[in-house]
Parts: structure tokens; C-alpha cells; sequence
């Protein structure tokens, strides 16, 4: 099975990636780090050291769709995972996302559980933005995390149990590759942020499902881009919101729709500029039913 991560100078977050990769399946892996112009050496030293993996240059810093879409081709069908270099594997996590897959056949993404370092569980199975949910998870969400909209959109009221979702988040999840290529792989007009919601959509508009799987569990840091180039990654990740929305309200009926959006985005991108607060977003919110069946579930077997 190939395993697909996206590089631009990961450092030594790669190492514990690779390392937790080894007790995550028992399957044969192949893994492609698809990098986009990494300056720091890692994933150099990485394909030197590891004999299952093989350095894949973009050419430059390509995007992150545009990127995992050349780390899997080649591939037609079967599954591969995409993931990004700063998740770690719980033990069995990766075979349990297979065994899940089997008994979805319709499922063109099955996604862990990601939790943050700290332990907290991250709602990376979630609705598709909608014009109600969206604009009151942006608006409010960093003021008001337990708003309804929020909670909504995230669905974050709810035990974590094995369910259907709009979209997973792209940091970590098992792809049917014949799904993923019916409809194209990730759009490379995405340069980050949103290519996993676009593709669920169009994904789903296609007749398939995406399969939250909370028995498997991984750790995700996150946010290395962003605390890279704070303001750039803010610029991208509204302007990539605005993609999505535009696209989901064409035709020039909708045209003062998409110039309100255009104006609302755009504010709340100044405003993450100035204020720390804002750029974070909503932290998210664990219900006690949640917190309990996270407490006892260590286990990516249970």
C-alpha cells in the first residue's frame, strides 16, 4: 500500500511519522514524500535511511493537492493513505482503517480519530459548509466556540462513533483510488486549505461516502505552515474558503452572494491579521460523552 505525505521542510516531526508507520499495519507500504521544495534536508536524509521511501520533487511549491495528487499517480485502484509528515500512528491504526473500509464499499474516505498532542480530540469529521453554518462558525467561532453553528457544522455534541460525514480532514485519510480519480483527485486550484472539503463534495455529488472511524486513532501537530508564514497561510486559507463557496453558488444570480462573501471573508482575514484570537478559530468543544468514550478508548482496537 502506498502511503502519500506532502513535504516542504518537515523536520524532525518526519522521523516520528516514518518510525509510528512501522507498528500502524502489518501491510507491505511504499512511501512517497511528494515535497515541495524542502531547504531543510529531512526528507533527503529520510529516503537514504528508510528503504521503503522515495523522495518525489514537485518541482517547487506546487500546493498541497497538486502534490499529493502527483504522489499517487500511477495508482487506479485499491487504497492508498494520505497523510500529512507531522501525524504519528497509534499501533494497528492504519490496519484498522482497512478493516473499517471493508465493511463500507462505498466509502471513498475513511478518516482516524486525530487528536492534538495534548489529548484533546480534534472534530476532523464534519458537515459541509453551508451558508448558514459556515458564516456563523467563522463569525463567531473565535468568540463564541460552543455557538450552535459551530457545534453544528462540527458536530461536535455527539460521542465519537463509526458514521458517515461530509467531508474528513485531509491530514489523514485511507483513499479508494477509484473514486478518488473518477472525479479528477484534488482540485490543484486549491493551493491549501479546503482541497479535502472540495473534494467530499464532489465526491458525494458522485454517489460516495466518507467514513469517520474513531476505532483507529492518530496524533496530528498541525499548524507548522502557519506558524511559518502567519499571514500568508491566513491569505490562502480565506481566499481558498472563498473558492469553495464561489464555486458552490454560480451564475450570476448568485453574483451578490459572492460579492458579499468576497466582503465578508475579506474582513475576517484583516481582523485574523491583528489578532491572534481570531486566526486560531474555535477550539474545540468535547461534550462529556465524548470526553468519556475518548478516556476509555485508547485502544485503536476498541
Amino acid at each position: 500500500m502506498r502511503v502519500v505525505a506532502v513535504t516542504y521542510s518537515p523536520g524532525e516531526a518526519l522521523d516520528g511519522f516514518l518510525e509510528s508507520l512501522a507498528t500502524a499495519t502489518t501491510c507491505a507500504v511504499e512511501v512517497v514524500l511528494a515535497d515541495n521544495g524542502s531547504t531543510d534536508g529531512v526528507p533527503e536524509a529520510a529516503a537514504q535511511r528508510f528503504p521503503h521511501v522515495t523522495l518525489l520533487r514537485t518541482g517547487g511549491n506546487i500546493g498541497y493537492g497538486a502534490a499529493a495528487n502527483a504522489g499517487l499517480a500511477g495508482l487506479a485502484t485499491g487504497y492508498a493513505l494520505v497523510a500529512n509528515p507531522d501525524v504519528r500512528f497509534e499501533p494497528g491504526s492504519v490496519d484498522e482503517l482497512l478493516a473499517v473500509a471493508e465493511r463500507w464499499p462505498r466509502a471513498a474516505t475513511i478518516g482516524p480519530a486525530i487528536r492534538t498532542p495534548e489529548g484533546e480530540l480534534y472534530p476532523s469529521a464534519r458537515d459541509l459548509p453551508q451558508l448558514t453554518t459556515g458564516a456563523g462558525h467563522a463569525l463567531l467561532g473565535w468568540v463564541w466556540p460552543a455557538n450552535p453553528w459551530t457545534a453544528r457544522y462540527r458536530r461536535e455534541r455527539e460521542a465519537p462513533r463509526e458514521r458517515t460525514a461530509g467531508w474528513l480532514s485531509g491530514s489523514c485519510f485511507l483513499v479508494d483510488l477509484e473514486a478518488f480519480w473518477s472525479v479528477g483527485g484534488f482540485d490543484p486550484g486549491y493551493f491549501m486549505y479546503f482541497e479535502d472539503v472540495d473534494l467530499a463534495d464532489r465526491l458525494g455529488r458522485s454517489g460516495w461516502l466518507h467514513v469517520y472511524a474513531p476505532s483507529s486513532v492518530v496524533v496530528h501537530e498541525g499548524g507548522h505552515a502557519t506558524r511559518r508564514e502567519p499571514h500568508r497561510m491566513q491569505r490562502v486559507h480565506h481566499t481558498s474558503a472563498l473558492r469553495y463557496l464561489a464555486r458552490r453558488y454560480p451564475g450570476r444570480r448568485h453574483a451578490p452572494l459572492r460579492v458579499g462573501l468576497r466582503g465578508g471573508l475579506g474582513l475576517r482575514m484583516l481582523l485574523a491579521y491583528v489578532s491572534g484570537r481570531v486566526a486560531a478559530g474555535a477550539r474545540p468543544q468535547q461534550t462529556t460523552a465524548a470526553l468519556a468514550h475518548t478516556e476509555t478508548n485508547d485502544d485503536p482496537e476498541g
